[in-house]
């Protein structure tokens, strides 16, 4: 188990909660430590923080509803449609409010912060509650599309609400909590915390890691806010610190998650799914592969083509679940007695493929004799046997092709001879 894994490993487990409270009990001394600072958060410098946390979080979004689109599950589209209105106010309010520190600000983003972070928290565990209840989507395009004109609805709504809502409403100069008002998200983003380190005991995906530590963070950053006396000053530049710093994180795992989910993608398009195997378009790749491979060097490889014997009788005798299982029972054979360099991969129907590199024509026919005799000894009901055909490069050919028709060739001669000796259940 790696380090990372380790860690992982720790968080999941219930003490974890402990380390959890000490760090965000910390962050809230520290903020109320930064009180007794008199350094104010330059007004272009807090545009400029707020553009790129909107525009974070807007990437946050599409990359939620890609994973949307690649999984069905509700909870990520709840998450895009949250970060994509988020990263809309952002951006927009940044843009509109005014800038000029020499006049009566009237800077109301941090009370748009409170709304903006009470709506975010209020997603994050509406995403839990659903993903409880209705966890599929059963028509994403539909979806997408609600979630799209909520996203702009919500985002109108907010924008206006920027304008007119004064920038304090409640703000309790001296007071343990001067800015009370962030004390309401804090709650709501502590509850999605426990809910998303719950989930973990499922699934440890990126996504789901980042989940946790977005939500924690969040915590965090609600309650240095809460620290606040005025306007941008030494507390609140400390909660957007943290808010930037909780998109940076989930932003990381959602493209690693991508990143994974796509890798998945293509190593599904490339395996055979009943037995595991590489699909016929691996096997075509491979063999490119190897060809090339052999024309720079000058040396040789093998390709073995078997077929399993009778597949339709066993289908019509026992049935098809034995028949797969048949089908399977060959795919291990072929991958317990193949090297790490060959190329095991089911051709189609009941043939398979097993490309040898640096491997001669004597050396290929030992090793089909050898697999074709495993397979006959397995000692699963019902038996079976296969039959294989063998063609070497460049004797037999030097395209696909040709190596490949040449395999048939051989592979149908010596199923002529065996297809006499199938045992024929009664």
């Amino acid at each position: 188990m790696s380090r990372t894994e380790r860690i992982w490993d720790y968080l999941k487990r219930p003490g974890a909660v402990w380390l959890f409270l000490t760090v965000e009990s910390g962050a809230l001394a520290l903020a109320w430590t930064l009180r007794r600072f008199e350094l104010d958060l330059d007004p272009l410098l807090f545009g400029q923080f707020q553009i790129t946390s909107g525009l974070l979080a807007l990437i946050i979004g599409v990359s939620a509803l890609v994973r949307f689109r690649g999984t069905r599950e509700r909870l990520p589209l709840i998450l895009a449609c949250g970060f994509a209105i988020v990263g809309i106010t952002l951006v927009s309010s940044s843009l509109i409010s005014p800038r000029i520190a020499d006049t009566d600000v009237s800077l109301r983003d941090p009370m748009m912060w409170v709304i903006g972070r009470t709506f975010l928290a209020v997603l994050l565990v509406a995403a839990l509650v659903v993903e409880q209840s209705l966890p599929k989507a059963r028509n994403p395009g539909r979806e997408i599309i609600a979630g799209l004109v909520v996203i702009v609805l919500s985002a109108s709504v907010l924008s206006i609400a920027h304008g007119r809502l004064p920038g304090d409403i409640v703000v309790h100069l001296g007071g343990t909590f001067p800015r009370p008002g962030n004390l309401f998200p804090a709650g709501l983003f502590l509850i999605a915390t426990l809910g998303y380190h719950r989930r973990l005991k499922q699934s440890t995906s990126p996504f789901d890691r980042s989940l946790y530590l977005t939500a924690g963070l969040n915590v965090a950053c609600c309650l240095a806010a809460s620290q606040s006396e005025h306007r941008l000053d030494t507390p609140f530049a400390f909660a957007e610190i943290l808010q930037f710093s909780s998109y940076v994180v989930l932003l990381g795992g959602a493209l690693l998650d991508n990143v994974h989910l796509f890798e998945n993608v293509r190593q599904m398009a490339m395996i055979d799914p009943l037995t595991g195997l590489a699909n016929y378009r691996r096997l075509v790749d491979a063999l490119e592969g190897e060809i090339q491979r052999s024309r720079r060097t000058g040396r040789h490889f093998s390709l073995l083509l078997f077929d399993l014997d009778g597949l339709k009788k066993i289908n019509d005798n026992y049935g098809h679940l034995v028949g797969s299982r048949a089908l399977c029972r060959v795919a291990n054979m072929l991958r317990v007695n193949s090297r790490t360099i060959d190329t095991a991969a089911r051709y189609g129907g009941d043939e398979f493929a097993l490309i040898l590199p640096e491997t001669g024509m004597n050396a290929a026919q030992e090793v089909a004799h050898r697999i074709c005799d495993r397979v006959a000894r397995d000692g699963e009901l019902p038996p079976i046997s296969v039959s294989v055909g063998v063609a070497a490069y460049a004797r037999d050919g030097e395209t696909v092709e040709a190596l490949v028709g040449t395999a048939d060739q051989t592979l149908y001669r010596a199923k002529g001879r065996t297809v006499r000796k199938l045992p024929i259940a009664v």
